[in-house]
Parts: C-alpha cells; sequence; structure tokens
C-alpha cells in the first residue's frame, strides 16, 4: 500500500475550500493525471455522489470513485475507487486556519490480485503523480503547502 498526503493552506472560507475540492467534477482543473470527471450521482459533494473519472495517461482508462462518508459539519469526505487490479482510498478534510482554510488530501493506493507483489514499488511512483496534483491544486487553491 501507498500513501500520499498533502495540507495546501488557501485564503478561501473553509466551505468554499470544502466544495471545489471534494466535488471530484473539479479534478481536471488541478491534477494533471486526470483528463476528465463527470458526477454520474448525486449533485455536488454529498452522501450520493457517485463520479466516473477518466485518467490522463495511456492507457486511458475510467475509474469510478463512489462516496462512503461525507460529514458536512467537520468537512470531510471519503471517497473509493476499486478495481479489480486496485484499490484508491481519498479522505478530503478540511478545517478553519485563520482567516482561510487547510486542505487536507490524504490518499491510499493499494494493488490487488497479482499486481500487489509491486506494492514496494508503488510508493516512488505515487509520489510523482501526488507531488504534481499538488502543485496543480496548491495553484488551484491560489495557496501554500503547508509542511
Amino acid at each position: 500500500m501507498a500513501r500520499y498526503a498533502t495540507t495546501i493552506r488557501t485564503d478561501l472560507s473553509p466551505s468554499e475550500a470544502f466544495a471545489f475540492v471534494a466535488d471530484l467534477a473539479n479534478l481536471p482543473q488541478w491534477d494533471p493525471g486526470v483528463k476528465a470527471a463527470k458526477q454520474v450521482r448525486g449533485d455536488g459533494p454529498g452522501p450520493d455522489a457517485t463520479y466516473k473519472v477518466t485518467l490522463a495517461n495511456p492507457p486511458l482508462m475510467t475509474l469510478t470513485y463512489t462516496t462512503t462518508s461525507v460529514d458536512r459539519e467537520a468537512l470531510t469526505t471519503t471517497l473509493v475507487a476499486t478495481q479489480p487490479w486496485f484499490r484508491s482510498v481519498d479522505t478530503i478534510t478540511v478545517s478553519p486556519a485563520g482567516d482561510g482554510a487547510d486542505v487536507t488530501y490524504d490518499a491510499h493506493l493499494e494493488l490487488r490480485g497479482p499486481l500487489a507483489l509491486g506494492d514496494a514499488c508503488l510508493g516512488r511512483v505515487f509520489k510523482r503523480i501526488g507531488d504534481r496534483a499538488t502543485a496543480g491544486l496548491t495553484r488551484a487553491l491560489d495557496g501554500a503547502t503547508v509542511a
């Protein structure tokens, strides 16, 4: 299993930041690894939200992310994509920070089946993908990465 977590501080209000990041339809605006994303169930981030996310790198593949938990009061949500060969669990948490917000994106990726043997190498690749997404999200939120 590989994990990538990042926190970005933005001047957006916590509710504005959560509405943007928790809505995976916005992924193409900030994640260069995503070609397209469309909500196919629900209306914005919420308990019924399901998204089809098409990755940008060949071979093009579409993942289905389903919301498994959401707490609008605590501004946290978890979305899961499960394929026969991997599982991705992404948790987004937004908290107040001064006049703005801290946005934490915590992703866990686990290879499954015969590919699970490659889990040891997954961390390096996942870090490169995560670093590019962090740079894009930092720009989209007009924020700064928090150590």
